[in-house]
């Protein structure tokens, strides 16, 4: 790739970043319930979830993926349903269970996982993947050439995560000094992320 290609994808990148979506949102919703360290580890969830879609946009399995996606979506389903759980949850904890929230003893594996399942199985980041690497390989659209652009994208997507937790953790002293609005917030995070989940689709 040349360094204007490289330069391109780097800034399209950003601009997706920068547009929240499922992962986004479940990534605020841990930071402020929990602290940065369980944002970040669900940002870790997430890049991996996303790794493992690029992997098969790289060897070429998406096409594939996309004719057997629908005997999957019962896994989005349960997945979306989740995140709905915990964001009525979140919205029904009482204000007084704020100060405890930072030490909070949820382990790190689980929002990692958590993170990790939502990014794998939405489908329509899958799709979107296939079509917007291409862009920046010119002819020579083969696993090799993939590779590169694969990286640079995942890498941009991660820092990107990251700095969305960063924000989060920045505006989590507000909103614990409105009391229960940081539950209403969170709870609403989880519940968006779970209804951004349910609307995505494989378009064809």
């Amino acid at each position: 790739m040349s360094v204007d290609m490289i330069l391109a994808l780097v800034i399209a990148t950003t601009a997706l970043v920068a547009i929240p979506g499922p992962n986004v949102a479940l990534i605020a919703a841990n930071t402020i319930s929990h602290g940065f360290r369980f944002g970040a580890a669900t940002v870790l969830g997430t890049t991996l979830g996303v790794a493992i879609q690029l992997s098969i946009v790289v060897l070429g399995f998406s096409a594939l993926l996309a004719l057997v996606a629908d005997t999957f979506l019962w896994v989005k389903w349960i997945g979306a349903a989740y995140l709905i759980y915990l964001g009525i949850k979140s919205w029904r904890e009482r204000a007084d269970m704020l100060e405890n929230t930072e030490a909070s003893n949820i382990p790190l594996r689980k929002l990692f996982w958590q993170g990790m399942l939502l990014a794998m199985i939405n489908p329509k980041t899958l799709v979107f993947s296939a079509a917007f690497l291409p862009q920046f390989v010119g002819d020579q659209c083969t696993s090799y050439a993939l590779a590169q652009p694969a990286l640079i994208y995942l890498l941009v997507i991660l820092g990107g995560d990251l700095c969305w937790a960063a924000l989060a953790r920045f505006v989590t002293p507000f909103f614990k000094s409105i009391g229960h609005l940081r539950h209403k917030l969170t709870g609403t995070l989880f519940i968006g992320s779970g209804i951004g989940l349910a609307l995505a689709r494989i378009e064809r």
